[in-house]
């Protein structure tokens, strides 16, 4: 099947309707910030995780909090595990997307496994940037 070039898409200079962007989905709060936390830990690129990753991994419940457990070491968790899996890639192997665990105690105050992916992707301005979200999440 041949390609169509630009000029013979069917979407061709049709405008566009709308669009939701990486600024608006942090400033909805969909979207969070670490890029200072990512930055620490070795990330080049801007990160943001998904409120379910705040919620679900980040958000230390009160056993776990009296534990010794916080959002600040849970959320440098996340990150670390994320660059972790970036570094294990072979260089052959070139992809924007990695999956990865991370065990943080659940409110019952048992370990439990998250299983997260990340996807490096254009941001608003088509610069990359680093999205860490929950499996099923996009």
């Amino acid at each position: 099947m041949p390609e169509l070039s630009e000029n013979d898409h069917p979407f061709a200079g049709a405008p566009v309707i709308y669009s939701y962007t990486r600024a608006m989905a942090i400033d909805d709060g969909v979207l969070i910030d670490v890029t200072e936390t990512g930055a620490e830990a070795g990330f080049k690129y801007p990160v943001a995780i998904t409120v379910g990753v705040m919620s679900e991994v980040i958000r230390t419940p009160e056993i776990a909090a009296a534990r010794g457990d916080s959002d600040s070491g849970r959320l440098w968790d996340v990150i670390s595990m994320c660059l972790c899996a970036v570094r294990r890639i072979n260089a052959d192997h070139a992809t924007d997307t990695v999956y990865f665990e991370v065990l943080a105690t659940d409110a019952d105050g048992e370990k439990q496994r998250h299983q997260l992916w990340s996807k490096c992707g254009p941001g608003d301005d088509a610069e990359p940037v680093i999205t860490i979200m929950l499996i099923g999440e996009d």
